[in-house]
């Protein structure tokens, strides 16, 4: 397989990850080394498929949905990396949507690390206030 080939495939994962997120769909773990590492903001830095679970619990309990439209995300491919920046929107279980305009407005960064075509490492960088209701930390109004 060529590097293009291969970029192309571990693309292709990565949009599959998103697709079964936003499904719920539980064979997601499939996609997952069972000894990978997770970060996400407040959740830390955590390894293994049982705290992929505890973490998708801990997203579940706060969000109705979450929606990814992985055809207008840019993709860096670079041997077994996938750097993917996008946005994100969704409802959350109080019933508000999100993203709330001029604040956060859904951007998220995610580093995806492969092994063969298994997730291995898997960082997310994103402001976890979606509704942008933490406003001690608005520094700019």
């Amino acid at each position: 397989m060529t590097n293009s080939e291969n970029s192309r495939k571990l693309v292709e994962i990565t949009k599959l990850y998103f697709n079964k997120a936003d499904s719920g769909d539980p064979s997601i773990l499939d996609l997952f080394c069972d000894d990978v590492q997770l970060f996400f903001p407040k959740f830390g830095t955590h390894t293994g498929k049982a705290k992929v679970i505890e973490f998708v619990q801990g997203l579940k309990s706060k969000l109705d949905s979450l929606n990814h439209d992985v055809r207008t995300y840019n993709y860096i491919a670079n041997g077994q990396i996938v750097v993917v920046e996008g946005t994100e929107s969704g409802v959350a279980k109080n019933g508000k949507h999100w993203p709330v305009k001029d604040l956060s407005e859904g951007r998220f960064c995610n580093v995806f690390e492969f092994k063969g075509t298994l997730i291995s490492r898997l960082h997310i960088y994103v402001d976890p206030d979606f509704l942008g209701e933490d406003k001690d930390r608005y520094y700019w109004g």
